[in-house]
C-alpha cells in the first residue's frame, strides 16, 4: 500500500474555503472575466492591425485560448486547489518555476486591477459626473474589496448581474450593427479586407491575435476559484469550455457589426469604437452605453481582484510567499489578509502613476505563466494518484506551449524590456523561495497535493 503523503499539523493547516459556486454561477464568473472591459476599446485597436476583417484575428484568438484552456482544465479537475498556475509549476518544476509563474499573474492581475480602477474615473464617468480620479480610485478600489471580503458568494452573484448587463450592451451594439446593414448605411466588403498598409495578411491576423488574445484572458482566473466550486471535476470543464465559445460567438459577431458599420479609420482612430457604432445607428443615448461600459469595468476589475486574493492565497499555503496571507474571516472564510494586500498593492500603483506601459505587459507576462502551464501538463501525467479527471489530447499542450511561443515572438521590442525586468524581478524572488525551501526540513513537495 503507497503510504499517506506527509501533511502539516491541523493546528498548522489554514482554513478551507467555502464551497459556494456551482456550475452556472462558475460560468457567469468565467463569461464575466472574459466579457470584460478590454472589449470596449479592443475592437478598434485590431482594425487598425488587421484591416476591416476583425472577426479573423478574434476567432484565431479563440482557438489559441482554448488550447491552453483545455490544459487548464485537466489541472483544475486534477488538483482543484487555490493557487492555480503557481501550484501546478510547482507541483510540475519545483518552487523556482511555480514562485515565478504566481509571480506573473500576481503582476498582472493587480496592475489590471490598477488599470481598470483608474480607467473607471475617466471619460465613462465624466459622461455623468466629474470627479477628482484619485478620490474615485479610493473608494472604488475599497468597494471593491469590501464585496470581495464579504464572500465568493455574494461576490459571483453580483458578477451574473455585472455578466447580464455587459452581454447586453454587447447584443445591443451587434443589434445596432444589423439595423445600419439593413437600411443600407453600412458595408460588408470590409468584413473581408484582410491586411494593412504595412503588412500582408498573415502577419495581420498574427498582429490582430496578439491584441485579440487579450480580450480572450481572463478564463485563468477561475482556476483560483476551483477550491470554492461544488464538484469542480463535473462543474469546471462544462462552465470554462462554455464560457470562452459564448464570448467568443459574441466577440466574432460584434466585430462583424462594428466593423460593417463603421469605416475601419474611424474604428481604429477611436478610444471607444463600440461607441462609434452606437452614435452612427441614433436612436439610443450614448449615456445609456457609457453606463454599460463603467459596469463592465467594475466587473472586470471584481473579478481580477477575486484571482489575485486567491491566487495569493494559495501560494502562501504553498510556502511560496508569507503564512500570514492564508488567514482567512472566521464566519466568512473568505481569505481578508490576502485581499487587502492585493487591493493596497493596486491601489499604490493606480495613485502613484502611469499604469498604462505596465498595463501592456500583461500579454506577455500571461503567456510565461500559459507556457508554464502547458508544460506542467505535460510533466504531471506522470501523475496518477488522484482520481477520474478530464483529460485533453497530449498534442492539446503541445500546440498550447508552441502558440504561447508564437504569440511571444509578436510582442514589441519595448514591451519585451519592460517584461524582462518584471521577470527578473520575479526571477530573484523565485530564487529566494527555491533557496530557502531546499533547507526547510520538511520535503517541499509532500504537503502540496
Amino acid at each position: 500500500m503507497k503510504p499517506s503523503p506527509t501533511v502539516p499539523p491541523a493546528s498548522d493547516a489554514p482554513a478551507p474555503l467555502k464551497k459556494a459556486l456551482t456550475t452556472p454561477l462558475l460560468y457567469f464568473f468565467i463569461l464575466g472575466d472574459v466579457l470584460g472591459a478590454g472589449v470596449y476599446v479592443l475592437v478598434g485597436q485590431v482594425a487598425a492591425e488587421s484591416g476591416g476583417a476583425v472577426w479573423v484575428p478574434l476567432l484565431v484568438a479563440m482557438c489559441l485560448s482554448l488550447l491552453t484552456a483545455a490544459s487548464y482544465a485537466e489541472l483544475v479537475t486534477k488538483y482543484p486547489r487555490a493557487g492555480g498556475a503557481s501550484h501546478y509549476a510547482t507541483l510540475a518544476f519545483g518552487p523556482f518555476p511555480g514562485f515565478l509563474a504566481g509571480f506573473c499573474m500576481l503582476a498582472a492581475g493587480v496592475v489590471s486591477v490598477a488599470a481598470l480602477a483608474r480607467g473607471f474615473g475617466g471619460d465613462y464617468l465624466t459622461e455623468f459626473v466629474t470627479l477628482p480620479v484619485v478620490l474615485v480610485t479610493v473608494v472604488f478600489l475599497g468597494l471593491l474589496a469590501l464585496l470581495n471580503a464579504r464572500g465568493i458568494d455574494e461576490s459571483t452573484r453580483a458578477n451574473v448581474i455585472a455578466t447580464v448587463i455587459e452581454v447586453g450592451g454587447l447584443l445591443l451594439v451587434i443589434g445596432l450593427g444589423v439595423r445600419i446593414m439593413l437600411r443600407g448605411d453600412g458595408d460588408p466588403g470590409r468584413l473581408t479586407d484582410l491586411g494593412t498598409s504595412r503588412e500582408g495578411p498573415v502577419a495581420a491576423v498574427l498582429s490582430g491575435a496578439v491584441l485579440a488574445y487579450y480580450s480572450f484572458v481572463g478564463f485563468e482566473t477561475s482556476v483560483n476559484v476551483a477550491e470554492e466550486t461544488r464538484e469542480p471535476r463535473r462543474s469546471y470543464p462544462r462552465a470554462l469550455f462554455g464560457a470562452l465559445l459564448t464570448a467568443g460567438a459574441v466577440y466574432a459577431l460584434v466585430g462583424v457589426a462594428a466593423s460593417a458599420a463603421v469605416p475601419t479609420e474611424t474604428l481604429a482612430e477611436s478610444s471607444g469604437p463600440l461607441l462609434e457604432v452606437v452614435r452612427a445607428a441614433g436612436g439610443v443615448p450614448t449615456e445609456l452605453f457609457g453606463a454599460v461600459a463603467l459596469v463592465a469595468v467594475a466587473n472586470g476589475a471584481l473579478l481580477t481582484g477575486i484571482m489575485s486574493s486567491r491566487l495569493a492565497y494559495g501560494m502562501a499555503r504553498d510556502g511560496l510567499l508569507p503564512r500570514f496571507l492564508t488567514k482567512v474571516l472566521p464566519g466568512r472564510r473568505t481569505p481578508w489578509a490576502a485581499i487587502a494586500a492585493t487591493t493596497a498593492l493596486s491601489l499604490l500603483l493606480a495613485l502613484t502613476g502611469d499604469v498604462s506601459t505596465l498595463a501592456s505587459t500583461l500579454v506577455l507576462l500571461l503567456l510565461v505563466v500559459f507556457f508554464l502551464v502547458n508544460t506542467s501538463l505535460l510533466v504531471l501525467r506522470r501523475d496518477s494518484a488522484t482520481g477520474r479527471h478530464f483529460r485533453a489530447p497530449t498534442v492539446v499542450p503541445v500546440l498550447g506551449a508552441l502558440s504561447c511561443v508564437l504569440l511571444a515572438t509578436q510582442i514589441e521590442r519595448d514591451v519585451w524590456w519592460r517584461g524582462l525586468v518584471l521577470l527578473a524581478v520575479g526571477g530573484g524572488l523565485g530564487a529566494l523561495v527555491s533557496f530557502r525551501s531546499r533547507r526547510s526540513s520538511r520535503p517541499f513537495r509532500t504537503w502540496l497535493r
